[in-house]
C-alpha cells in the first residue's frame, strides 16, 4: 500500500521504517520539489495496523535541503531519528532527535559532532553490550568511502577504519547485520565495481576487512538487510548493473557471500529504490521504498513463504 495517496510535495525518496510498538510502524522520508531543492524536508507517517496517518514534518533546516532519514528503536525503548541537511553529501550536517514515547513526542533537533551523521542511510544495529553500530560513508566527487561509527550512548561516536574495495573508492551506505561467530557484516552500494560489496569485522565494529566483491549486481543504489529466524540473511536490492528496477528480495545462507532470489517486489518500468526493511515482532518483513519518486510504498512479507 502507498503510505499516502496525496501529499504537499511532488517528489519523495529515501524512506526508513521502525516498529514503534508491536504491529505499529513509523516511517520517514525526504520530500519536496525535487531531491536537493531547498524546500526538501523530512516527513513522517504512523501506521496503526490499519492505515497510515497524514504526512507531517519531522525535520527541517531553513534554506537547506534535508536528506536520508534513519529511524531506529534501541533496546531501552528510545526511538532515534537521524537525518542530514546541507547542499549536497560532501558538506552535510548531521542531526538527531529522540523519542521516549514511541514517536509521539520528540526532543529538539541536535547537531551531530562535525563529520558524523549517525547511520547515513540504512538502519544501525545494536550489539548485546548496548553498542550502536551505524553504517556511514563520505562522498566527494571522486571518492566514496565506507566506515562504521560506534557509540555507547547515541551521543559520542568513534569511527572504524575505511573499508572500500582495495584501490577502488566507490562504496557507500553500509547496511549491517550480526554475522555468525560474533562477526559484524557490512553490505554496500557500489558504483565501482557495480556489484554489492561486502566487508566484515571480528572485533565488534572497531575494524573491518577491505570490502570484497560479491556476485550480486548493484546499479549504485541502496540496499537493506535483516537476519531471518532460520539464521539466513535477507536483502532487498536492485540486482542489475544499471537502472532501479526490478526490486527484489534475495537470501543468503552464508552470511552474505552468495545469494538466491526469493521474491519479486517490483518488476515494471520505473524507479523502485532506496528500500528500508525490518523484521517485526510478529516475524514479518516490513518494507518501505521509493515508488517512482512520487510515493513511498509499504509492503509486508511473510519470510516463511520465501523459502519455497
Amino acid at each position: 500500500m502507498f503510505i499516502f495517496e496525496k501529499a504537499p510535495f511532488p517528489s519523495c525518496h529515501a524512506s526508513t521504517v521502525v516498529e514503534r510498538e508491536p504491529g505499529k510502524l513509523l516511517a520517514a522520508w525526504f520530500g519536496g520539489t525535487r531531491e536537493g531543492a531547498t524546500d526538501v524536508q523530512i516527513w513522517s507517517s504512523a501506521f496503526d495496523g490499519r492505515a497510515w496517518s497524514e504526512p507531517a514534518v519531522l525535520g527541517t533546516e531553513p534554506g537547506q535541503p534535508c536528506w536520508n532519514p534513519v529511524l531506529f528503536k534501541a533496546a531501552d525503548g528510545t526511538v532515534f531519528l537521524w537525518y542530514k541537511a546541507g547542499p549536497k553529501p560532501d558538506n552535510w550536517t548531521g542531526f538527531v532527535r529522540a523519542s521516549v514515547d514511541n514517536g509521539k513526542n520528540w526532543t529538539k533537533p541536535e547537531m551531530m559532532p562535525a563529520g558524523f551523521f549517525g547511520p547515513v542511510r540504512a538502519k544501525p544495529i545494536q550489539l548485546a553490550d548496548g553498542t550502536l553500530l551505524a553504517g556511514t560513508s563520505v562522498e566527494s566527487h571522486r571518492n566514496w568511502t565506507p566506515y562504521v561509527d560506534r557509540s555507547a550512548d547515541g551521543k559520542d561516536w568513534k569511527r572504524s577504519n575505511a573499508f572500500n574495495v582495495a584501490g577502488k573508492f566507490g562504496q557507500i551506505q553500509p547496511a549491517l547485520f550480526a554475522g555468525k561467530d560474533g562477526k559484524v557484516v557490512a553490505l554496500m552500494r557500489s558504483r565501482d565495481p557495480r556489484v554489492v560489496c561486502r566487508a566484515e569485522s571480528k572485533d565488534g565494529g572497531v575494524t573491518f576487512t577491505p570490502a570484497a566483491e560479491t556476485e550480486l549486481p548493484n546499479p549504485s543504489t541502496g540496499v537493506d538487510v535483516v537476519r531471518d529466524a532460520d539464521g539466513g540473511v535477507i536483502m532487498v536490492c536492485n540486482p542489475v548493473p544499471l537502472g532501479r528496477t526490478p526490486l527484489v528480495l534475495v537470501r543468503s545462507a552464508d552470511d552474505g557471500k552468495t545469494w538466491k532470489k526469493v521474491h519479486d517486489l517490483e518488476a515494471e518500468p520505473g524507479e523502485y529504490s532506496y528500500p528500508a526493511m525490518i523484521l517485526s515482532a510478529a516475524g514479518t518483513l516490513e518494507l518501505t521504498y521509493t515508488w517512482k519518486r512520487t510515493h513511498i510504498k509499504h509492503v509486508s512479507v511473510d519470510p516463511k513463504k520465501l523459502r519455497g
